[in-house]
């Protein structure tokens, strides 16, 4: 019997280190929605630049009520998608984002060949993804860090922002 559709598959031996995240913004006050169309075209401009090591970038809608906007990232290794989110303007947005969600929610979803996933979620009125079936807890101690999240070896870089500053103490509670 001859299939009447045809099927592929991907080769993925070139890329044994290969992450892919999912990145998430939810409206959740109208002052959101301004927030969320002032990053867009901002977010659109790093990727035309091409960060070493970003394979592909897609966008999608994941609501429109409430507006909830993603996209998917496909990068060569950990080590590439952890250098560029420590860099301009990733960091300056993170460090905003932190200090203020602007009537926004953000999520990602990690995800590694080699096996394991993190995920982070900020400020959003109920759970999604992971959270939606696996217990939240608080991001502190080893938890505050995406690295240690996967627990991935290596090198963990200089944090967007400090664990006790971001908590204002000095340390994990």
């Amino acid at each position: 019997m001859k299939g009447a559709v045809q099927r592929q598959t991907v080769d993925l031996s070139s890329f044994p280190d290969l992450v892919v995240i999912y990145l998430g913004m939810r409206v959740n006050a109208w002052t959101g929605i301004r927030t969320l169309l002032g990053l867009g075209p901002q977010i659109q401009d790093a990727v035309d630049k091409r960060p070493e090591g970003l394979l592909l970038h897609e966008n999608f809608i994941m609501s429109l009520f409430p507006l909830h906007l993603g996209m998917r990232q496909y990068w060569r290794d950990f080590d590439a998608l952890e250098a560029w989110s420590r860099s301009m303007p990733h960091r300056q947005w993170w460090q905003d984002f932190l200090k203020s969600s602007r009537g926004t929610g953000f999520w990602h979803e990690t995800y590694f060949m080699r096996g394991g996933m993190e995920a982070i979620y900020d400020d959003l009125p109920a759970p999604i993804g992971l959270a939606q079936f696996a217990p939240l807890q608080p991001a502190r101690g080893p938890m505050f860090a995406a690295r240690h999240r996967a627990r991935l070896s290596g090198q963990l870089l200089p944090p967007v922002i400090e664990e006790a500053q971001f908590y204002g103490g000095d340390g994990p509670a």
